[in-house]
């Protein structure tokens, strides 16, 4: 979350659809979740967990380049229980031959947010670190930490707390929890911040410093086609404490119509029904 030098702008790790007031409360990572067992696992190390979820990760990675989506994005600013702010934005979000994401921008009503606005860092977020993946590539960034094994709904998972080792400049990084079935060994949950900050305190410069904070999200992923788990459900809800004034975030992305280039897609004629999609499992 950034604030300019003239007023107070924040620039979110998360951008999430909207829920009612009464609805929605602060972020929890622990929702949904049975209680904790910290006993090591039985019948492979924590290492071979690692090694082989991060397999998977690389294989789902290279596997979401070739699905087409709809990305709904809603974040708001609350005053109590009333909304003083929202932004919106649909897209279908398509890949090309070369795996470059390509956005297409389909309802993109005008913005009412005034206490805080959206920069790149955030979308940046919302594509990369909120639908997190930990991929074989990815694990010489992070410190992972085995916590246990916790049901989740109806999926056994193994727990691991994960951190970034250094924080480089310009780039952006997870910093949470993440949830990981115990059967496909892949992420089905995550869970935390995105980071670095730049908060008065810690930065160099006193002066016109633009502040930079992220709320706490909380992203589920549900089983596409059978085989692997897509992010379809990222929400945040969280305070931000600027130096001269606390802004209330709630956030929702809703990642819908998942589609397979040139296999599951039909090209459709005037006249004719289009196939119902077929029903996804959920975590």
């Amino acid at each position: 979350m950034n604030f300019p030098k003239s007023i107070l702008r924040a620039i979110f790790a998360s951008i999430l659809l909207l829920a009612p007031a009464a609805l929605l409360a602060q972020t929890n990572c622990e929702e949904g979740a049975g209680p904790l067992n910290t006993a090591p696992p039985q019948g492979i190390t924590t290492q071979e967990i690692i090694q082989q979820f991060a397999a998977k990760e690389e294989l789902f990675r290279e596997a979401r380049n070739n699905y087409a989506y709809t990305q709904d994005i809603t974040v708001q600013t609350l005053d109590g229980n009333t909304v003083d702010g929202e932004y919106r934005l649909v897209q279908d979000i398509t890949y090309n031959d070369k795996g470059e994401r390509i956005e297409n921008v389909t309802f993109a009503p005008q913005s009412t947010l005034v206490r805080v606005g959206l920069g790149r860092d955030d979308f940046d977020d919302i594509r990369r670190v909120m639908a997190f993946v930990m991929t074989t590539s990815e694990l010489a960034k992070y410190n992972l930490l085995y916590v246990g094994q916790q049901q989740q709904d109806e999926i056994q998972t193994y727990v691991f707390d994960v951190a970034p080792k250094t924080l480089e400049k310009g780039q952006r990084y997870f910093q949470g929890r993440i949830w990981v079935d115990q059967r496909d060994k892949m992420i089905v949950k995550n869970c935390g911040k995105s980071v670095p900050e730049t908060t008065v305190a810690n930065s160099k410069k006193k002066k016109n410093v633009e502040e930079n904070l992220t709320p706490k999200f909380v992203t589920y992923r549900e089983q596409i086609d059978g085989q692997f788990w897509f992010p379809t459900y990222i929400r945040a809800d969280d305070t931000l404490h600027f130096s001269n004034q606390d802004v209330h975030i709630r956030e929702v992305i809703k990642l819908t119509n998942y589609k397979r280039f040139g296999v599951r897609t039909k090209i459709t004629y005037t006249g004719e029904a289009k196939d119902r999609p077929k029903e996804e499992k959920k975590p």
